[in-house]
């Protein structure tokens, strides 16, 4: 397991993490994905001889997993619950709960920094997509909206999104890659939302953030579609690899 192709969460997220967050990241976007399916039993020690790391980051990773419902603990390893269409429905309902509520704080603030912060991060989008970094344009896209919602400075709706956050970035990240090989002009389309998120916040108008609202969240079926896609994508190249 030490060939780069053998990993697909970006190691440069996780540079300074521990293992066992390390291990949780891999883990856990392979669940997603597809690639060890609802059902498996992850054994302890297969895991730690894989990943050629001692069992207590295996613990440590497991734990992780177990706290987001993605795997049921069990003795000397787990077996993987999986993520359903209806999960992944309800954790955009949750995205969608905290954004409307953030909205309706930020109407009543001066905004322009945050302003300033959100078109850096267009910008870096926009350089991300120039170049075909669907990693990196997921990194930003993940960045523009927790810099939203970190601007109202409100310790639950914080811990309410890191708890949301782990999977819903893996969400994005096989959502983008897939929109890569196969709907890249759709990208344009994203860029767009996310001008109207600035315009939302900027002007306070609440007709806009509906909008913005909108654009982002309404397609959740598309991004069910999306994840779908990205699990034949990824059983492709899994082939190829062996």
């Amino acid at each position: 397991m030490n060939r780069k192709a053998d990993f697909i969460y970006p190691a440069k997220w996780v540079a300074s993490a521990s293992t066992g967050v390390r291990l949780a990241c891999e883990l856990r976007i392979r669940i997603i994905a597809g690639i060890i399916e609802k059902g498996t039993v992850l054994s302890e020690n297969k895991l730690a001889a894989e990943f050629e790391v001692s069992r207590s980051p295996i613990r440590e990773a497991l734990k992780i997993l177990a706290s987001e419902n993605i795997i049921r603990l069990e003795r000397m390893g787990a077996v993987v619950l999986g993520l359903s269409e209806q999960d992944i429905k309800e954790i955009y309902d949750v995205r969608l709960l905290i954004e409307t509520f953030v909205y309706e704080r930020l109407v009543k603030v001066d905004t322009s920094e945050l302003v300033r912060e959100l078109s850096k991060i267009l910008e870096m989008m926009k350089v991300a997509i120039k170049y075909k970094d669907a990693d990196d344009f997921s990194y930003q896209d993940v960045l523009f909206h927790e810099t939203i919602i970190q601007s109202i400075n409100h310790s639950y709706i914080r811990l309410i999104w890191n708890n949301t956050k782990p999977v819903m970035e893996s969400l994005i990240l096989l959502s983008m890659r897939m929109r890569l090989l196969e709907k890249y002009d759709d990208f344009s389309r994203i860029l767009k939302n996310h001008e109207v998120y600035i315009e939302a916040i900027e002007t306070k108008d609440r007709d806009i953030m509906i909008q913005a609202l909108h654009r982002n969240f309404d397609n959740v079926q598309g991004k069910v579609d999306d994840l779908w896609m990205s699990q034949q994508m990824l059983t492709r190249e899994r082939e190829q690899i062996q």
